[in-house]
């Protein structure tokens, strides 16, 4: 457990977990599948690092991409086959931690079964506020615009221009992304909540993800409090 004090106002910390099929390819493993199932496993780590350090109140995690739908059908399937494992497994550590579970995407495209599971959960640790654990599952930062700018012309327009998008993102209550971390070395943005990252910091590790641990986190968040935020100003 991290010993730093709480900063005044606690971090949105998002992560990009990049490498894990280059991973299972340098370990010489026969299936890249090899290197999800690490990568869950030390999602698994990361997350709870995450919930026990008192800088941090807010994790996202992009699992799944609008862009991924090109890859292999069966890698698909399985992809979404784990996301659902790990929900049905974890429901009660969401509650036992008093973390609040929270999905951005779309739900249309996703297999029903999963897409119940997440309302589930939703509904489940909807009263959890010690930290809040948000996965990123069919999403992509163009989309999610599009989609809320969808639902507010669907209203009568008498919202002030700052205020017209997001009320109607994902997750409108949520703050702003404060620090994005990506793995294995790749350094673009990626359509990555492209509205709530507008100020967001960015760290750039040339680790896989799998190979990615708390001490990377509590590095990233180290230099993010050295840096200074102008915000423009």
């Amino acid at each position: 457990m991290s010993t730093h004090p709480p900063t005044l106002s606690r971090l949105h910390l998002a992560i990009i977990p990049d490498g894990n099929r280059r991973w299972a390819k340098a370990h010489k493993f026969e299936s890249v599948w090899k290197g999800h199932e690490q990568a869950v496993e030390n999602f698994r780590t990361l997350t709870e690092w995450c919930r026990k350090d008192p800088r941090i109140s807010v994790l996202t995690v992009w699992c799944f991409s609008t862009e991924n739908w090109k890859r292999d059908p069966k890698e698909i399937e399985m992809l979404m086959g784990m996301l659902e494992k790990y929900l049905r497994k974890e429901g009660e550590t969401f509650l036992k931690e008093k973390t609040r579970f929270v999905h951005s995407g779309r739900r249309d495209r996703i297999p029903p079964s999963l897409k119940k599971l997440i309302e589930e959960t939703e509904e489940l640790t909807k009263d959890q506020m010690e930290f809040t654990l948000h996965l990123a599952v069919d999403y992509g930062g163009k989309d999610e615009i599009l989609r809320a700018t969808t639902k507010a012309t669907s209203r009568p327009a008498d919202q002030p221009t700052s205020d017209f998008i997001r009320p109607n993102l994902d997750h409108p209550e949520l703050p702003d992304i404060d620090l994005i971390f990506r793995s294995s070395g790749e350094q673009r943005t990626s359509n990555f909540f492209l509205w709530q990252s507008t100020y967001a910091e960015w760290i750039f590790s040339p680790k896989l993800f799998p190979d990615v641990g708390p001490k990377d986190l509590d590095e990233a968040v180290n230099e993010f409090e050295r840096r200074k935020r102008r915000f423009g100003s």
